[in-house]
């Protein structure tokens, strides 16, 4: 693998099994995105942008082909290990921010460090990385007790916490009005330009796509030319 690269998929198919009919939801995906890079995902409804996705963050496995990922062959490991290799490598920004509404922000921030076994440090590091998304003064808030936008916060600031290779956001503006969808955007590009992590986003929104460096786009399973 070049040390350029953080990703490298080659010849990704997958397979599901609806009844008795196989389904491609990929057909054959091969790209690199480079350390550091910000990159779209785009395609309509089917392409197979979720599938991808969820390859891509170690959630699922390819039905055949290789994926290497910050170093590391990942394409048929066992569940056990992808979820390992998840929770090092990869943080996560969904479009309904999947935080535990019962727990503070802080708290939320800290879950991959529990995940990844930490013990000392754990409360510094969510607070630094809350501070890194300017929620300083909204660690001991729930969700509940947040807009959406601040919600998002935390769930960037989770994401991070890790210090993980790449981030994916899946539709992270979708659920927010245009002006603090916008607010998010610059987010997300300024801790890539800050920290040099690699951003991959999903989305449907040109006007996202427009602010990426490369668009990756899909149809039935398969990459467009560019």
């Amino acid at each position: 693998m070049s040390m350029d690269n953080v990703i490298e998929a080659r010849n990704l198919r997958k397979i599901y099994m609806m009844g008795e009919v196989e389904v491609a939801a990929l057909r054959g995906v091969s790209f690199d995105i480079r350390r550091g890079e910000v990159v779209s995902i785009m395609g309509p409804s089917g392409s197979g942008k979720s599938t991808l996705m969820n390859t891509l963050g170690c959630l699922d496995r390819p039905t055949s082909g290789e994926y290497t990922l910050d170093g590391e062959a990942v394409a048929m490991l066992s569940d056990d290990q992808l979820a390992e290799i998840r929770n090092r490598k990869v943080g996560f920004v969904f479009q309904n921010f999947n935080l535990l509404s019962r727990q503070t922000a802080i708290t939320n921030v800290e879950l991959p460090l529990r995940y990844a076994g930490k013990t000392s440090g754990r409360r510094q590091q969510a607070m630094e990385a809350l501070r890194a998304v300017g929620l300083e003064d909204r660690m001991t808030h729930r969700p509940t007790e947040l807009s959406g936008g601040q919600q998002q916060r935390v769930a960037i600031a989770r994401a991070i916490v890790n210090d993980p290779a790449i981030i994916m956001a899946d539709e992270p503006t979708g659920n927010l009005d245009s002006k603090v969808g916008k607010e998010i955007m610059t987010l997300l590009l300024n801790l890539n330009r800050d920290s040099g992590t690699t951003l991959i986003i999903v989305t449907h929104d040109p006007a996202v796509a427009e602010q990426t460096q490369r668009v990756i786009r899909l149809r039935d399973g398969l990459l467009e030319a560019a």
